[in-house]
């Protein structure tokens, strides 16, 4: 088994049952690998963790991707409503990397994983949006979606989406940049 096909395994397993309960030992029959193999990988349960969500990232990203209309201004509605369904179908309980940080929020490689993710995201949200200097907007609205969905589902999407075509229609300033 490839290091991509376990990293897609671990995935499914921490988001069926979060990062505390799973030991090493049910990640391996998750897995369907020996532990032996799991470690050539994945030297720790964290690193194991960090692996899980750079897949997720992945699979997030491209998820986001699918289908993205070639006019920009439809881009962002475009990924509000795609962000619907991924929260419905993948993650319902919330943002899987928060849930990981929650968890190990001193490890680094479980950190570096989420900074990562979320760095990515924001610089996403601003390219396709063509208003980098609202990325950072965008990606707040995008992250209180992920944090309020177990709370007030679908709604919060629709209020997200509003507040970000607001913020779009505004006169962009003389200079954009993201660092």
């Amino acid at each position: 088994m490839s290091k991509e096909q376990i990293a897609k395994s671990l995935e499914e397993a921490f988001s069926q049952h979060g990062f505390a309960e799973p030991s090493v030992a049910k990640l391996k029959t998750a897995c369907n690998v020996s532990l032996r193999t799991l470690y050539k990988y994945y030297p720790s349960k964290e690193a194991m963790i960090a692996g899980a969500l750079e897949h997720r990232h992945h699979r997030y990203l491209h998820f986001l991707s699918e289908g993205l209309p070639e006019d920009k201004n439809k881009s962002i509605p475009h990924i509000f409503a795609r962000l619907e369904i991924w929260m419905m179908n993948y993650a319902p309980n919330g943002c899987m990397s928060m849930n990981a940080i929650s968890a190990f929020p001193d490890n680094p490689l479980v950190n570096q994983a989420v900074k990562t993710h979320k760095t990515e995201i924001r610089r996403f949200l601003g390219t396709q949006s063509e208003r980098e200097d609202l990325a950072t907007a965008l990606y707040l609205l995008h992250e209180g979606v992920s944090s309020a969905w177990p709370v007030l589902g679908g709604d919060v999407v629709k209020s997200a989406e509003k507040a970000a075509l607001c913020l779009l229609s505004e006169q962009p300033p003389l200079t954009t940049t993201i660092k």
